[in-house]
């Protein structure tokens, strides 16, 4: 009976638990470029205290723009590299709305977006050359 009891609590206790991190985070999606094109544009809507997360595959060397705009300028992004380290000017403490940068490795950069009141409506445009 008590391990039954233990089972049930325990279950309890892991379903809740990862329906507090689902709430928690947004969307992630990769951005896909059209065939022969530099750029493209995302739009989408980001809960308060949610976090969508968008993937871009660069090498090292390329530039790298990322621009955000929203009715209320309250959408801002992150952009973290793939050695997990931000880049400068679009870090942890930074609020973006504009980033240009030489890229310093290849791999998957993750530009986080948030908003910095309320639920925010965003178009997101990034380029790659």
């Amino acid at each position: 009976m008590k391990i039954r009891i233990l089972l049930s609590v325990l279950l309890t206790v892991t379903v809740l638990s990862l329906a507090a991190v689902t709430s928690a985070d947004g969307v992630t999606k990769r951005i896909r470029f059209a065939k022969g094109k530099h750029s493209a544009t995302v739009s989408n809507s980001v809960v308060r205290g949610d976090r969508d997360t968008y993937l871009a595959g660069a090498g090292a060397g390329q530039t790298m723009t990322v621009k955000i705009t929203s009715l209320e300028d309250n959408a801002v992004f992150q952009i973290e590299a793939p050695d997990g380290e931000y880049l400068d000017g679009a870090g942890e403490t930074d609020d973006a709305m504009e980033f240009t940068g030489e890229l310093p490795a290849k791999g998957d950069y993750k530009i986080i977006v948030g908003g910095t009141r309320g639920n925010a409506t965003y178009k997101l445009t990034v380029m790659i050359k």
